[in-house]
């Protein structure tokens, strides 16, 4: 596999801007699956690095309770304690309507990644039914669309389809789906595209940019295998990027650090360049066709 390099990365995205004429005024992405644990935080926040090191300004939005995205920069205690009007919670609550929304956005310690964060505040607020919640629906979108200054927008779900997975998909431009390559990742995937398919009637723009194979230990026949049936299922909806089970994730995360920033010469960050080169290009191929049809 070819390793993408920041200069590519940067192109690639210069590339994608100048496709879309001044159109789009960032990439806004959101990870979906109803599963915990496929990868959903750790690809925001390994992809932010990416990102960031490329030059782009990289705002995150943390849209699981669990906050775990939050904490990988925080840590747990400055997150937990946050109160709800400093978190993404303040968006469905009415008693900070009057609040100034660009006080929810923290930078972090590491320049062009911005985040803002979550913890249990928000749960209250995921409900199912999300369809029947009127203009909440549109929170994060209007959220995004006066804080527009970014390249980048990752928002990571909770794993459920409830509002804020709702919210995302209302507000993103591009859905990718992380599974893992076993049984319990691949269950449920049809509930994921019904529920992006039912986005659409807010949002005609959203795009599912594809599944995303993570936690990949190629050593195991099982994940082989599963990996082969899921392209065989979703063929080009698959990204040739392929996320392995690498230590260099869970120790860069540990220490609260992308794994671009700990160990850049790592396979893991390789893989996480390439994702977000492949990414860039795919988005690219959809906006030219967009175009093209228009």
């Amino acid at each position: 596999m070819i390793t993408a390099t920041y200069a590519e990365l940067h192109n690639a995205i210069a590339k994608l801007q100048a496709i879309s004429r001044g159109t789009m005024a960032s990439i806004t992405l959101c990870m979906i699956n109803q599963k915990g644990g496929c990868g959903k935080s750790s690809t925001c926040f390994h992809l932010a690095g990416a990102f960031a090191a490329s030059g782009c300004s990289v705002l995150l939005i943390d849209a699981d309770p669990q906050g775990s995205l939050s904490q990988g920069f925080f840590g747990s205690e400055v997150i937990e304690n946050l109160p709800a009007g400093r978190t993404l919670a303040a968006l469905f609550d009415e008693e900070c309507f009057f609040l100034d929304q660009q006080q929810l956005i923290l930078q972090t310690d590491f320049d062009g990644i911005s985040i803002v964060p979550c913890n249990q505040h928000l749960a209250r607020h995921n409900i199912p039914e999300p369809e029947k919640a009127g203009l909440a629906q549109y929170a994060l979108k209007e959220f995004l669309e006066q804080n527009d200054g970014y390249d980048v927008v990752l928002i990571d779900c909770p794993p459920n389809l409830y509002q804020c997975s709702w919210n995302a998909m209302v507000a993103a431009d591009y859905v990718v789906i992380p599974v893992p390559p076993e049984d319990f990742g691949t269950q449920g995937l049809r509930a994921v595209h019904q529920a992006i398919d039912n986005a659409r009637k807010l949002n005609p723009t959203i795009r599912r940019l594809g599944h995303l194979v993570t936690r990949y230990d190629r050593r195991l026949l099982v994940h082989r295998s599963y990996e082969e049936r899921l392209r065989e299922l979703y063929k080009e909806m698959v990204l040739d990027t392929i996320v392995p089970e690498a230590s260099a994730f869970k120790v860069s995360l540990a220490c609260r650090q992308p794994v671009e920033y700990y160990s850049a010469k790592s396979t893991a960050a390789e893989r996480t360049r390439d994702l977000a080169a492949e990414i860039v290009t795919r988005i690219a191929e959809k906006s030219k066709k967009r175009i093209v049809g228009a």
